[in-house]
């Protein structure tokens, strides 16, 4: 399924990471902080933001912004341009 999204959002795909306590313990998913960096997946019409974002940037958004969805099992988030804080440049 292809999702396209409407107006000045993004399609985003929260990068999960592994978190371990300094004893090594691996945390569970209910334990772990809601994660705030993500790929950029799909792109809606951004022609009037100055914001300089394509499919494949990786960015860092608000804790609990966006609209959660699931396409084939993958969890993904719908997101206002707007609650975009920084793009992650390597």
């Amino acid at each position: 399924m292809k999702v396209r999204p409407l107006g000045a959002r993004l399609l985003i795909k929260p990068i999960q990471e592994e978190k371990r306590t300094e004893g090594g313990i691996v945390l569970p998913d209910t334990a772990k902080e809601k994660p705030m960096k993500a790929e950029v997946v799909a792109v809606g019409n951004l022609e009037d933001s100055d914001v300089d974002i394509v499919v494949g940037d990786k960015v860092i958004f608000s804790k609990y912004s966006g609209t959660e969805i699931k396409i084939e099992d993958d969890d993904y988030i719908i997101i206002d341009v707007e609650d975009i804080l920084a793009k992650i440049e390597d």
